[in-house]
């Protein structure tokens, strides 16, 4: 199995994966952390990948989504963004109509 079809996996076998630096319970940059953050405060069932634990997936996950930072969050396998745009939909009330759109549990409600 490539790098590739092992990402692939992840993002199409889970309805939320975060690939990340360092795990949810520790987060091992401040942009992780962030993103970690929302989805803790959403509530939101997610999976984290530590892209630390293998410089394969983490040099793959930037060319599976054409994305060149990290984290990079994953919803029902469509690339959603890096820390600043997860922010910025989280502001906004669209990360969680988002996910509430795509059948994934909030805690938090949307902004109205």
């Amino acid at each position: 199995m490539s790098v590739q079809d092992k990402i692939k996996a992840e993002v199409t076998g889970t309805d939320v994966v975060l690939f990340m630096k360092g795990t949810p319970q520790f987060p091992m940059c401040g942009f992780s952390g962030q993103v970690v953050q929302i989805l803790d405060y959403l509530g939101v069932p997610y999976k984290g990948v530590n892209v630390l634990e293998d410089e394969a997936i983490r040099q793959g996950i930037k060319d599976y989504a054409n994305w060149p930072t990290i984290p990079q969050l994953y919803v029902k396998g469509e690339f959603i963004g890096g820390c600043d745009i997860v922010r910025e939909m989280f502001q906004s009330g669209e990360l969680q109509q988002h996910m509430t759109d795509n059948g994934v549990p909030v805690k938090a409600p949307a902004k109205a």
